[in-house]
């Protein structure tokens, strides 16, 4: 029997892990596979719920319903206390949450053949940037949701201190290593010392040089490539007969995982029929008018992330948007996203300068940089954090699973 199991409820996947004789391992948890897309659809014509990858595939089959998508992303925000129409009622976020841990954690039970009710949660180095109130929230918040589901002692640990938990145990002699963890909703770093001998050690504070983090993701980089490249055929951007821009807001809440659903609510296509009227294109109002009537705003972020994905491997692809018109296909370059994604990459490395100042080190002292986190494969990205860091070595960690990993670990030593 295991005392304890580490739990990444991530921003787009998240794990289920143990350690056995030290040894970390996650659990498989839909199809053979250890990450659980962070996705609940709740179906409406075959009136059932669904999680993960069966969320998407039934979302993609065309059943209605309502999809979730990034639900961590609510904590921390206002939105935690509000509620979102599910078959025709009002399902507060709390609730949404707390069914989606639930389901994370009977299939981490059923994968493990046992119970837990000790957990160790990974959460960002903030929840919430400049705002020590209601980061402390956030996390209280999740708190809550994991004793509701059935956990009775809960610790937590920060991602990327978990992540260095999992790559010290592949180390043979000390290192100083930052960790970049760049995930679906956060970028956090942390700069530990690392060794063997000290991975035995219970109380590890003195190890941690420094963290830092900002509320920028992967799920940021999708929202940057869809207004930058996307939007605009939808009319974003574009003009009123009196000169004005057609109204941002439908654009920003479309290209936003969590807020995508609100384009759906009672009001909005009225008001978009007279943005038609007035508008000077009104093909791209059009569009917009139908992808809402097809209700395709998650299939359209969809192709945004998939298109961004391709990017990190190819210098152009395209988009196929033929569900919303015929021949729409527009090409999107490396460029393209580079460009629409700077301002973000730049705030990032902002955040890695402040942690050298915070913990007064020169990069040429970091022995290691440690990449962990979907978002981490990005070119520009990679490249730039890199430059950081010359000197040092670079390795790449389970983009997807270090973190999981390293949380197993540490509850195997926090509960023992």
């Amino acid at each position: 029997m295991h005392h304890a199991c580490g739990l990444d409820f991530g921003t787009s996947n998240s794990t289920f892990g143990i350690a056995t004789a030290g040894r970390p391992r996650l659990l498989p948890l839909e199809d053979g596979k250890t990450t659980l897309p962070s996705v609940v659809f709740f179906n409406a014509d075959e009136n059932h719920t669904c999680f993960g990858r069966q969320a998407l595939a039934e979302y993609l089959e065309g059943y209605e319903g309502r999809l979730m998508r990034a639900l961590k992303s609510v904590l921390g925000t206002s939105l935690i206390d509000g509620r979102t129409e599910v078959h025709g009622h009002a399902l507060p976020f709390r609730e949404l949450l707390a069914e989606f841990i639930g389901e994370l954690k009977a299939r981490g039970e059923e994968a493990a053949g046992q119970s837990f009710e000790q957990a160790v949660l990974g959460r960002p180095v903030h929840f919430v940037d400049d705002d020590p109130v209601a980061d402390r929230q956030a996390q209280d918040t999740l708190e809550e949701i994991a004793r509701a589901v059935g956990f009775r002692h809960v610790e937590f640990q920060f991602e990327p201190i978990a992540a260095a938990f999992n790559y010290e145990a592949a180390i043979a002699g000390e290192e100083l290593v930052l960790v970049v963890d760049i995930g679906g909703g956060t970028s956090d770093f942390s700069l530990v010392r690392l060794s063997p001998e000290r991975a035995h050690h219970t109380d590890r504070r003195s190890d941690i040089l420094a963290n830092a983090g900002v509320h920028i993701g992967g799920t940021d980089f999708d929202r940057a490539l869809n207004l930058a490249a996307v939007m605009p055929l939808l009319g974003f951007k574009s003009l009123l007969a009196n000169g004005a821009e057609v109204p941002s807001g439908i654009y920003f809440n479309l290209a936003t995982w969590h807020t995508i659903n609100s384009v759906y609510a009672r009001g909005v296509l009225p008001g978009l029929q007279d943005t038609f009227r007035n508008a000077r294109e009104k093909d791209k109002i059009e569009r917009l008018i139908r992808l809402i009537n097809l209700r395709a705003g998650h299939w359209l972020a969809l192709q945004v992330e998939e298109a961004k994905i391709a990017l990190s491997s190819v210098t152009e692809t395209r988009l196929d948007l033929r569900h919303l018109e015929q021949d729409l296909c527009p090409a999107l370059t490396r460029e393209d996203f580079s460009q629409a994604i700077e301002p973000l990459v730049q705030k990032i490395e902002s955040t890695l300068d402040e942690l050298m100042l915070q913990a007064n080190i020169r990069s040429t002292e970091v022995d290691t940089v440690f990449f962990t986190g979907g978002a981490c494969s990005v070119p520009l990205l990679r490249t730039r954090l890199a430059a950081h860091m010359p000197q040092a070595r670079h390795v790449e960690g389970d983009l997807f699973g270090s973190i999981g990993m390293g949380l197993a670990l540490d509850a195997g030593r926090k509960f023992q």
